[in-house]
């Protein structure tokens, strides 16, 4: 069976699968517990961390509320380049916070002077980016609009959605001076949905005491305090803890910078691939994602009428996302896929073509 080229839900390895065939135990038990701590740890090292990595029991739309009501106190400045990043503002608004909105046109980037030139005029509690962002196929410079942030506001926090690119690029947290940093399971990791990983560090845990209203499922003390014991205030998704677990051995032996490699060659692939063809990239040169390609559509392409094409392979191509569905399709090269996989699909949309 092909895999699917979309960015989430991914394609997971049977035998990653596998483990979530492990018999139920007590989840206050020491064989779980030492599943759960070794995963933290093993975790830490795809953050480029030496803070704590919650594992939490939900979507990364869960991390990234959490981020919220336990980081800013009054007031965010979401930088907003698509739709995920949109979310930020959303979830800000919904939580009863101050929010404004960076915005740039769908395809562009957040760039670090518009970050200095909006935190000149007014003060925040916390500055929330995506660093990969999912609809348009953008890579935002983190690490550049985190020193931006740091020289001109070095009490706001920073806190990053990194749900498509973790474990696909490289996201350094410490080095880079990122407060908070979150993915989820189901992208760049190559595991089921329904894992959060957020990784929270030593500021952020003391600007959390500080906030009121944190929630109680949310609640980074709670979950910190638990997680000193190596566990979690609720019952935790056991069988994905197993799966998590077994995942991070495979991506550690494949090495991290072997997987960033793999990404992004498939990446440089696609993107060389669509220009020869003369169809144009979404996001601009510089800015473009490692973990998915978003192509603006030809006016004869149809990606539905093309997953129909591919789907006696089981292959699988991406629509746009929101107000882009049908003006582009997104390649989504991330997890299990290997540039093998990459040239069938690449032929398969050639392929289709011929027919038009």
């Amino acid at each position: 069976m092909s895999p699917m080229f979309v960015p989430g839900p991914v394609d997971v390895a049977p035998e990653v699968l596998k483990q979530q065939e492990k018999p139920m135990i007590p989840h206050r038990n020491k064989d779980f517990e030492a599943v759960f701590q070794r995963s933290a740890q093993k975790a830490a090292q795809l953050f480029f961390t030496s803070s704590r990595v919650f594992i939490m029991t939900n979507s990364g739309s869960g991390a990234q509320e959490a981020c919220v009501r336990n980081l800013a106190k009054e007031r965010v400045l979401a930088t907003v380049c698509g739709s995920f990043s949109k979310r930020w503002y959303d979830v800000a608004l919904a939580n009863g916070k101050a929010a404004d909105k960076l915005e740039v046109p769908m395809g562009k980037a957040i760039l670090p002077e518009m970050v200095a030139e909006a935190l000149q005029k007014e003060k925040y509690d916390l500055i929330t980016v995506v660093h990969n962002e999912t609809s348009t196929g953008v890579m935002n410079p983190v690490k550049e609009i985190a020193e931006v942030v740091k020289r001109i506001s070095p009490d706001t926090l920073i806190a990053v959605d990194a749900v498509s690119s973790l474990a696909g690029a490289r996201v350094e947290m410490d080095a880079w001076g990122l407060d908070a940093l979150f993915t989820s399971s189901q992208k760049a990791m190559a595991l089921p949905p329904g894992l959060a990983l957020c990784a929270v560090n030593d500021r952020a845990m003391e600007r959390a005491k500080e906030v009121p209203n944190r929630g109680w499922y949310f609640d980074f003390l709670l979950l910190e305090k638990h997680r000193l014991k190596d566990s979690t205030p609720m019952t935790p998704a056991m069988s994905l803890i197993n799966a998590l677990d077994f995942q991070l051995d495979r991506i550690l032996a494949e090495g991290l910078e072997n997987r960033f490699a793999r990404h992004s060659a498939m990446a440089k692939r696609s993107q060389e691939w669509a220009v020869a063809k003369g169809w144009s990239l979404l996001a601009p040169e510089g800015y473009r994602s490692q973990s998915l390609t978003v192509v603006n559509n030809p006016p004869e392409f149809d990606c539905a009428e093309f997953n129909k094409f591919v789907a006696p392979l089981g292959i699988r191509l991406a629509n746009g996302y929101g107000d882009l569905k049908g003006k582009t399709f997104r390649i989504a090269h991330m997890g299990e896929i290997q540039p093998a996989d990459l040239e069938q699909l690449l032929q398969k949309i050639d392929e289709y073509m011929l027919t038009k």
